[in-house]
């Protein structure tokens, strides 16, 4: 059993997107199944009609704080059941929603001044827990320790669902969409011409096009290669990028390793291949090098910015780490859970460093105006998915493996205020 931790803002867009069919049309029959909103009539109030007013239970202790309303008040667990178990009855889940939200604190059975939540049921497997952390005599809930608690009381109630028979006939996500992979062959021709050969079909080929290849189509089939007046330095960055691309698509890419620049480490990198942690180490010496609060606090936020972090960015890779283990093999859901737990600590720390940037702008002295205008700390760039990136063709092969470039200050950007239905498996 695995429960995943976030946190949100706008309760009426998040009931609206629980109780509505879900981002891929897999919410049936959504149902309230627990709660304590301290006598509002929640089972009345569950209906699609009178969501907005279900909003308006829970969120009444964080509008009676007023300007002290924490900037995201709503608190979302979404717990999921071992996928070769038989599924949890209503009740069972029910009384799952309760342990969760009395061992974190959240509501204390019986406690008085407990936060307001809701257990609902919209898929199989699994159940979402929303509650707002404002208690009813005006304080906060902690949830620095939340996510260890979650999983702690996982793993107990797992133990204690163990004596249930293992369903009959598993079958895996990864089975169920299991497709041999087509090849791809980059290679380098003695002559210095560069041709992709293998798969044939039309995603490969809009790939291949789109890295700066050209289409060949005769009696021996099509094939790619680049034009014969790219540069030999241009060769390897788009073979490269090309290569990344498929990949990306799930294709099996055999790259010449003449043309692979992953493999040739750079004195301007020098941990080699691993170019997100050289990136770290930029951040980290920028960190150091801060000479006022404001300096400091440009240089934090691309670490704990909650949209754009580099610890957000580390919890996806983890979490994205322990679906894929799922998916490979579903026997090894143990070592899934790992990556899943580590996953919560990481969005535990980049919580627990929630609103600091204010605080950290009265960190050190303040700049003088005039030193502002003539010194600022570097900017680190805004990440770029691979497959998105412009053509080497296009960027002269330009390619840096960085985070991005050019990207304004993450800082700046505008944060909005909404509330994205949480991740579902």
């Amino acid at each position: 059993m695995i429960a995943h931790l976030q946190r949100a803002s706008n309760t009426a867009g998040l009931l609206s997107y629980l109780y509505g069919p879900g981002e891929r049309g897999d919410h049936t029959s959504p149902r309230l199944i627990a709660g304590d909103v301290h006598g509002a009539p929640i089972d009345l109030l569950a209906e699609s009609g009178s969501l907005p007013y279900l909003a308006r239970a829970l969120d009444a202790p964080v509008e009676r704080l007023g300007a002290r309303a924490p900037e995201r008040p709503l608190w979302i667990c979404s717990v999921r059941s071992d996928p070769r178990r038989p599924d949890l009855t209503d009740s069972q889940w029910a009384t799952v929603a309760r342990r969760l939200v009395a061992v974190t604190g959240l509501a204390p059975e019986g406690h008085p001044d407990a936060c307001r939540w809701i257990a609902l049921r919209n898929q199989s497997r699994q159940v979402h827990v929303v509650a707002t952390i404002a208690r009813e005599d005006g304080s906060l809930h902690n949830a620095y320790r939340d996510a260890f608690h979650l999983q702690t009381e996982c793993q107990r109630l797992g133990a204690e669902l163990g004596h249930l028979p293992i369903a009959s006939h598993p079958t895996t996500r990864a089975q169920e969409n299991h497709v041999p992979a087509p090849s791809i062959i980059i290679t380098a021709a003695p002559s210095g011409s560069v041709s992709a050969k293998g798969a044939n079909d039309d995603l490969s080929a809009t790939l291949l096009k789109h890295a700066g290849f050209q289409q060949i189509e005769d009696w021996h089939g099509r094939r790619h290669r680049l034009p014969t007046t790219t540069p030999a330095s241009d060769r390897a960055a788009i073979s490269t990028h090309a290569a990344e691309m498929l990949r990306a698509a799930r294709y099996g890419v055999d790259l010449d390793a003449s043309l692979d620049t992953a493999r040739t480490a750079t004195p301007a990198n020098p941990l080699g291949p691993y170019t997100t942690g050289a990136e770290l180490l930029r951040l980290t010496d920028q960190i150091r090098s801060a000479e006022n609060g404001e300096d400091l606090r440009r240089a934090v936020d691309h670490l704990i910015h909650p949209e754009h972090g580099a610890l957000e960015r580390v919890r996806e890779a983890l979490e994205a780490a322990g679906e894929q283990i799922n998916d490979l093999n579903d026997k090894s859901y143990q070592l899934a859970d790992r990556f899943d737990v580590a996953a919560e600590f990481v969005s535990s720390a980049r919580s627990e460093l929630s609103g600091s940037e204010a605080e950290l702008l009265r960190v050190g002295p303040t700049p003088h105006p005039l030193d502002q205008t003539r010194t600022h700390s570097p900017r680190l760039p805004d990440p770029r998915s691979a497959a998105l990136a412009t053509s080497p063709a296009a960027a002269k092969a330009k390619i840096s493996s960085t985070f991005g470039a050019g990207a304004s200050d993450a800082s700046a950007a505008v944060r909005p205020s909404q509330a994205p239905g949480p991740r579902v498996r």
